[in-house]
């Protein structure tokens, strides 16, 4: 079976085209292609088809389970798509179960490719307070395309971060688990986070984490709605506008191979 890998700011995923996968269930394939020591390795699993303007994916985290969407992971795959051609500027949509993204690619540095990419707009976002690993948390939560809460406030340190993380992307508020982001306003155009990726764990980088983030920390921290995300794989830029929440940043193709299992 071909693959690609592909990965934005650490934030790594494996892509098979679906004709590929031989009606094999994705979950499985995806725990077994993402495993760091027994497989290929990644965050999450891509299965996609070409469409006249791009692609459709289903994205499968490492564990296997089903996810919406990912920032980083739509990125990646515009930049497989678009590694042959150069031309400036180029458009391209990426159809996704958390609705479609439109890219615009805006730069190309050696291996890399910069994308401005249109994520949509937060629904149902509020604050609520909770109880998780016996602490009293006010979480920013959202739906953006997928579950998300964010924590403002100071970073946890290693042990807090390793005992929050997974129990509030498994709070009985979360029917779908979420994903979790600890975020500190630095200054209101500098945004640092921490994310728990839901099916993944710890993870350098993520799109939708970003845009979650910088939404929480304007609507409730004081940052600007046009501030650059620090996570532990770089910094991107995510912009809150009316008609959308929009994200820059890199991609890079790092290898293809053929899956012999």
């Amino acid at each position: 079976m071909r693959f690609s890998k592909a990965h934005a700011y650490g934030n790594d995923f494996l892509y098979v085209l679906a004709a590929d996968i031989d009606g094999r269930d994705p979950g499985p394939l995806a725990r077994e292609l993402c495993d760091r020591h027994t497989g290929i390795g990644g965050d999450g699993l891509i299965v996609y088809e070409p469409t006249p303007d791009g692609a459709s994916m289903r994205l499968l985290n490492a564990d296997g389970s089903r996810s919406e969407v990912s920032g980083n992971g739509v990125r990646g795959l515009a930049a497989i798509l678009l590694r042959d051609d150069d031309r400036d500027d180029v458009a391209i949509t990426i159809h996704s179960e958390g609705g479609a993204k439109p890219l615009v690619r805006t730069g190309r540095t050696a291996s890399r490719q910069t994308f401005r990419a249109a994520m949509g707009l937060p629904v149902d976002l509020r604050q609520v307070t909770v109880t998780a690993a016996g602490e009293s948390l006010q979480l920013a939560v959202m739906n953006f395309g997928n579950p998300q809460c964010v924590s403002l406030g100071p970073l946890p340190d290693e042990d807090q971060f390793r005992r929050l993380g997974p129990a509030l992307e498994r709070h009985p508020i979360f029917p779908e688990r979420s994903n979790v982001e600890f975020a500190h306003v630095e200054a209101p155009d500098t945004v640092r986070i921490l994310i728990w990726e839901r099916g993944v764990g710890p993870t350098m980088s993520s799109g939708t984490g970003s845009c979650a983030a910088l939404i929480a920390a304007a609507r409730f921290g004081g940052a600007a709605r046009d501030a650059d995300v620090v996570a532990p794989g770089g910094r991107q830029r995510v912009q809150w506008r009316d008609d959308s929440v929009y994200l820059t940043g890199w991609a890079e193709v790092l290898f293809e191979g053929n899956w012999l299992r």
